[in-house]
Parts: structure tokens; C-alpha cells; sequence
């Protein structure tokens, strides 16, 4: 009965941080597609070179993202952009 009753607390547990770490990646998908969004659309010509260098940055680490990711990340940003046009 002890095992049964600390097997269902562990299971409990897990199933919090779960539901934690898909709300964490959800937060990055949105961040994620954001910038991305921002980058795709970014005139580098316009910026100070310091702007420009930290788009460059940006831009690498969105370049170095799985693209499944990414595709989701920017498939986010582009419905709140539609519900919110």
C-alpha cells in the first residue's frame, strides 16, 4: 500500500512538471516566432551597426534551431498575427 500511495504522488509530480515544461515551451515557441517574424522583416540596412550585429546573432540562432521547431514556432506567431489583422 506505501508503494501504491508514493507511485501515484511520483506519477503526480511528473504530470506537474510536465504540464510546466509545455507551458515553458509554448512561452518559446511565441518568443521564438516573434523573432523570427521581426528578423524576416527587419531592414538591415536602416539599423546602427549594434543593431545590426545582434540581429546578425538573432538571426544564427534561429538559423540553428531544429527546423520542426521553428516551423511550429512561426506556424504560432502567424495565427495570433491573423486573429489579431
Amino acid at each position: 500500500m506505501p508503494n501504491t500511495i508514493l507511485r501515484e504522488q511520483e506519477v503526480s509530480m511528473l504530470r506537474g512538471e510536465m504540464e510546466i515544461l509545455m507551458n515553458e515551451r509554448q512561452c518559446l515557441l511565441d518568443t521564438t516566432g516573434a523573432a523570427a517574424m521581426f528578423v524576416a522583416n527587419l531592414d538591415s540596412t536602416l539599423l546602427p551597426d549594434a543593431a545590426c550585429q545582434a540581429a546578425k546573432v538573432l538571426s544564427n540562432s534561429l538559423n540553428n534551431l531544429p527546423e520542426e521547431t521553428l516551423r511550429d514556432a512561426l506556424e504560432k506567431v502567424k495565427s495570433e498575427f491573423a486573429v489579431r489583422a
